[in-house]
């Protein structure tokens, strides 16, 4: 796999297997990274759909000032974000409402196969918004700090702290479940 800019610049230049290939790499990392800001597995594959199509019909000039994995999530974070903001202005019915466990479970066994990952993803689940992105970014998808910064519009000192303190909650959480960890 690439880093993503280069099929997103043949996509620009007219090959469309460009965007094929950017959706085939980024789709379910961004489904479960959008599921920790939505808590809906729903809502976050919907919110992944239409990043790729504002990729598609927009297409947003990346300028290359970080990698093009942190713009993509950045503009997936964004959209869902606004969205959110006015659905919540629409309709009075919480996001959690919308939550289907039985698609998270789905997605779990496809994308998390060793059962000591679905431990730690349903463990991530119980912790804040904050905790769980950016333990999402830094660990599943491998962002360094000041991507992750970018992404979810911090510092590099809020993302340290908030890495510090996420790892402590989710370690916390693991050792009352019993849980055996290597490397938190």
């Amino acid at each position: 796999m690439d880093n993503g800019a280069s099929s997103y610049r043949r996509y620009l230049d007219g090959d469309d297997n460009g965007l094929v290939d950017l959706i085939r790499d980024y789709k379910d990392g961004l489904i479960l990274y959008l599921n920790g800001i939505t808590g809906s597995l729903s809502l976050a594959e919907e919110f992944m759909e239409d990043t790729f199509f504002k990729l598609s019909v927009k297409k947003p000039k990346f300028s290359e000032k970080c990698t093009f994995k942190t713009w993509l999530y950045t503009i997936a974070r964004n959209l869902t974000i606004d969205e959110l903001r006015k659905r919540s202005r629409i309709s009075d019915t919480p996001a959690d409402e919308y939550y289907d466990i039985s698609d998270e479970r789905n997605i779990e066994r496809e994308y998390l196969q060793e059962e000591q990952k679905i431990s730690l993803h349903r463990a991530m689940e119980t912790l804040s918004s904050d905790y769980k992105q950016v333990l999402y970014l830094t660990f599943f998808e491998e962002l360094s700090n000041s991507e992750a910064a970018k992404v979810m519009h911090k510092s590099n000192r809020q993302i340290e702290n908030l890495l510090y303190r996420a790892k402590l909650a989710l370690r916390s959480k693991l050792e009352k479940e019993g849980f055996e960890y290597e490397r938190l």
